[in-house]
């Protein structure tokens, strides 16, 4: 079954990570294996494109990220705005090479996206995988006006925060509000009528952006703290708020999202796929229908397959949900929807024409 994944971190792992995601999976493994990478990460991997093809993930979202530190602590850690905005430019440029060479293409418009599908349906194992472009931290966007030339680049979705506090207000793990920059931000995304992913906002953040951002929402990867109680996690009031406002919500499959006390490098994967079917169920319960949740993976997000679910080796291992989904009592056509019917209405929305 087709599936539209919203938050696929590509370019991290094509350039940040410097795999050949033309390859199998089997062999990039083999290749790190071979190099003695043996960073929390290496040598797991979940996807490349054949496996996207072979998962018919045919459609999703791919993500620009760098976020500003000011202890070089982490990966993706840079020291000003200015490394964070060039490293987002080494994404794009990642992705402008893949769809020059035919794996990829990015879908500006509605029509690009609709032309897509028609192409998919008709050949999907010829077809690139085609994607929607988004943010995933701000801390690239120079200064509020500086979104105005991302969006000329193709950037439909932003979050604009990440992990702890910056430029523009309180990521997670922090109980920060918006910073005096995020709302002429907001306004300027509002007015270019990108989505607002409000995945990463601290709870505080995301309440004040109830108040100051009137635009489309969404939440790309995001579980529910019913399961695996912490600030990573959303509420479900706040849940309800993404829903009222018309958004659909990802399921992600890092394990620190699904398994309650779950520590890097520590902590073996207990949980299934089954928690994040779970997941899916709840938001669906929230709703009262099927039309606002998703898949979201995350994989291959800075970490591999020792921090996802049990039963998950590759990318591929998602089409086990629909059957899950199934067995719940879940129609054909609900599941379409959460497999892929229901982000590929929003982005028909959310897209220009």
């Amino acid at each position: 079954m087709l599936i539209f994944d919203s938050h696929l971190d590509v370019g991290l792992n094509g350039v940040d990570w410097n795999r050949d995601l033309r390859m199998a999976v089997d062999d990039i493994r083999v290749q790190e294996r071979t190099l003695n990478m043996t960073d929390k990460g290496r040598q797991t991997n979940t996807l490349s494109f054949p496996e996207l093809r072979r998962a018919e993930v045919g459609v999703g979202v791919a993500t620009l990220l760098a976020r500003l530190e000011e202890r070089v602590n982490h990966p993706l850690g840079k020291t000003s705005p200015e490394a964070c905005y060039a490293m987002c430019h080494a994404h794009l440029a990642y992705y402008r090479a893949m769809e020059r060479s035919g794996w990829v293409k990015m879908l500006r418009t509605r029509r690009d996206l609709h032309a897509h599908l028609d192409a998919y349906r008709a050949k999907p194992e010829a077809t690139p995988f085609g994607f929607v472009l988004s943010m995933e931290c701000g801390d690239a966007v120079l200064d509020p006006d500086n979104i105005r030339e991302w969006y000329d680049h193709g950037l439909r979705a932003i979050g604009i925060t990440h992990y702890g506090p910056n430029r523009y207000g309180g990521g997670t793990r922090s109980e920060v509000g918006l910073a005096l920059d995020a709302i002429p931000l907001l306004k300027n995304i509002e007015q270019l009528g990108m989505a607002l992913d409000m995945t990463h906002l601290s709870d505080h953040a995301f309440w004040q952006v109830t108040e100051r951002f009137g635009g489309r929402v969404l939440a790309s990867h995001q579980n529910a703290r019913k399961f695996c109680d912490w600030q990573r996690q959303f509420s479900d009031d706040q849940l309800k708020w993404v829903i009222s406002r018309g958004g659909v919500i990802g399921i992600a499959f890092d394990a620190i999202m699904l398994q309650p006390g779950w520590v890097r490098g520590v902590t073996k994967p207990v949980v299934t796929i089954e928690r994040a079917v779970e997941n899916i169920d709840h938001m669906c319960q929230l709703a009262g229908n099927a039309r606002h949740v998703g898949i979201g993976s995350d994989l291959d997000g800075g970490y591999g397959n020792e921090q996802t679910p049990a039963d998950l080796d590759t990318i591929y291992d998602l089409q086990k949900i629909p059957d899950l989904l199934a067995k719940r009592g879940y129609s054909t056509t609900d599941v379409q929807g959460i497999m892929h019917g229901n982000w590929l209405r929003f982005f028909s929305e959310v897209l220009p024409a």
